[in-house]
């Protein structure tokens, strides 16, 4: 007698294919950027080329991330990795100064602490039942007071509220870890497949790679270790 796969079976497997396609994305995105960032910092010349490109770059940056965000679902999953992977690229150039700025050992002891909380907060949010739909809003006041408080201190140059910042910031990134996490899941279980899919997996790989990126950027502000 022929058995099936039970339905949860089916849901389970659906969602460890769509989830391991999501972060061999994000992976990827990440490898690029740090390979990016240390060859451009090891070679004088284009760091100063870069660092003259600075504006220019961040400005293509936004560009990419704001497409990729708003048209995600009207962008075939070639062009949406490709613009994801030239973000990637993009931002390994003007990551190239943080290795200049600061000092090796902070940077690597940045980004470990970043992939080890990065990690649990990813199980957190693929294993935790509570619902975390309605902590959307919050999550994005957050992010938005964050940004404020951030212009705030360029003006006033604050070093307690410098502090707070990167307080905050490390816990609310973590928070969205948790949070993406489980609305990536959510989808998977959802029966997205195909074309459809790929494109999810290519944004939810993009939501995942900036909650390190920015997790590791606040970190690595505690952390100090900036170069005199």
């Amino acid at each position: 007698m022929q058995t099936f796969p039970s339905t949860s079976a089916r849901s389970a497997d659906l969602v460890r294919t769509f989830m391991a396609r999501t972060y061999s994305w994000m992976a990827a995105g990440l490898a690029l950027t740090a390979g990016i960032a240390w060859l451009t910092a090891s070679n004088e010349a284009l760091a100063y080329q870069v660092f003259q490109l600075r504006l220019p770059l961040m400005l293509a940056q936004l560009a990419l991330v704001f497409v990729l965000s708003m048209f995600a679902q009207r962008l075939s999953s070639t062009v949406a990795g490709a613009l994801f992977i030239g973000y990637a690229a993009l931002t390994g150039l003007t990551f190239s100064s943080i290795l200049l700025a600061y000092d090796r050992s902070a940077v690597t002891a940045a980004f470990a602490t970043s992939a080890l909380t990065f990690g649990a907060m990813s199980v957190a949010g693929y294993t935790i039942k509570r619902d975390l739909s309605s902590m959307g809003r919050f999550f994005m006041f957050a992010v938005i007071g964050l940004v404020i408080a951030m212009i705030v201190n360029l003006f006033v140059a604050s070093s307690a509220l410098t502090l707070g910042i990167s307080v905050v910031g490390v816990l609310l990134f973590a928070g969205l870890t948790v949070y993406d996490t489980q609305m990536l899941r959510k989808l998977a279980l959802s029966g997205v497949s195909g074309e459809m899919a790929e494109r999810a997996a290519i944004n939810g790989a993009l939501a995942l790679y900036l909650d390190f990126v920015n997790m590791f950027l606040f970190l690595l502000r505690l952390f100090g270790g900036a170069r005199r």
